[in-house]
């Protein structure tokens, strides 16, 4: 905004002695020097030397970020609040990591600035208020970069997260064999220092993320989006076994492969059934080798009525409850691909993303809903019963 300032008139010269008298008899306020301003004009002026402050500030990421690949850094200022010699600012911070991003990642940040003479200065940025941090925010960022993968960590020993880069590189050729179709072939692992550091990435309470190893963070669709970033909880998947660590990373790989045919109208027990199917189909692991919670289940009072609903994959719920809705979804996918074939099943998914699931179901498999969950549940009786 620029000020609006009151000037002083430029009288001709051929009549000085007219007007004169009534330069006399104009009141002594409207003589006021150009120079003078008015609070609200200072108020502007102070803003617009934020502004430029935080520009110049954030023309580059800061040094202690260089070894992460990033690219389009950018802070847009969305609000000024200037108090005296300090000053706040709400920015959006936009971002790409270099070779993994289609589109901006966007973080919302809190900027202090202090006025030093006529200058101003950024003093802190941090996240905004209710928004989540920053994986740099959290500390020092260790970066590694694998052959298919690039992990950053923070409090972590360079030979962990080598390991994982190694993990994540196995699980990439993998998801490729169960997924034929066109992805990245490439994936973010983030690796915070404790479980309360990945919730507090992912903006929930630690309580919700327990026992689990891995999440996968990501916008469904196919729209250009930042890459998904696979968060690791380091505390549970420092409990997992080499066997272990390879399914839950190839099962994350396998949601960011499917994410562009993934939509609110498929459901979680494909999505889900289709990831752990993916991660499953190299090892020799058994039904009830892998699917301990629904069997028990099973065997105390049969299968369950009906496929798993959205809200039993829900995190921060039952424990026992979510891993009979995870075993049985994979259940349900290794059926369709042993009875259909691996093709349909990939075609059930990229369908089930697009139609709804009874014309998905009908065009890959030739069934429904019922049929296909008479089939589940009496295959369950023969594995697990």
């Amino acid at each position: 905004m620029i000020p609006v300032r009151r000037s002083p008139r430029v009288l001709p010269r051929a009549l000085p002695l007219l007007l004169c008298p009534l330069l006399l008899c104009l009141p002594v306020a409207g003589c006021a020097h150009p120079a003078a301003r008015t609070p609200a004009a200072a108020g502007t002026t102070a803003e617009a030397g934020i502004r430029e402050a935080v520009a110049a500030w954030s023309r580059r990421p800061p040094e202690r970020l260089a070894g992460i690949p990033l690219e389009g850094w950018s802070y847009e200022v969305t609000s000024v609040r200037p108090d005296g010699a300090r000053a706040l600012v709400r920015a959006e911070l936009r971002y790409r990591l270099t070779g993994y991003d289609a589109a901006p990642a966007g973080s919302a940040r809190e900027v202090e600035l202090a006025r030093e003479g006529a200058a101003w200065r950024v003093t802190a940025d941090r996240p905004a208020p209710g928004a989540p941090p920053q994986l740099w925010d959290q500390g020092p960022v260790t970066v590694v970069r694998g052959e298919h993968s690039l992990v950053l960590g923070v409090g972590q020993d360079r030979g962990t997260l080598t390991g994982i880069a190694g993990e994540a590189d196995r699980a990439v050729p993998a998801v490729s064999a169960a997924w034929p179709g066109d992805w990245a072939r490439r994936v973010v692992v983030l690796v915070p220092a404790s479980l309360d550091a990945m919730a507090a990435l992912l903006g929930r309470p630690a309580d919700a993320y327990r026992g689990m190893g891995a999440v996968t963070t990501g916008r469904v669709g196919a729209a250009p989006a930042p890459a998904d970033r696979v968060v690791i909880n380091p505390a549970g998947y420092a409990e997992l076994s080499a066997a272990g660590r390879s399914v839950v990373l190839t099962h994350e790989v396998t949601h960011v492969a499917t994410r562009s045919a993934t939509s609110a109208s498929t459901p979680q027990w494909l999505s889900e059934g289709f990831a752990d199917w993916a991660a499953y189909r190299g090892t020799p692991a058994t039904p009830a080798e892998a699917a301990p919670a629904l069997g028990r289940a099973v065997r105390a009072g049969g299968p369950p009525p009906a496929l798993p609903a959205d809200a039993a994959f829900a995190f921060g719920g039952d424990a026992e409850a979510m891993a009979r809705a995870y075993e049985g979804a994979w259940l349900a996918c290794r059926l369709v691909a042993d009875r259909w074939g691996a093709e349909a099943l990939v075609r059930l998914y990229r369908d089930a993303g697009r139609e709804p699931l009874p014309a998905a179901l009908e065009g890959a498999l030739g069934t429904d809903l019922p049929a296909l969950t008479r089939a589940w549940q009496e295959a369950l009786r023969h594995e697990l019963g």
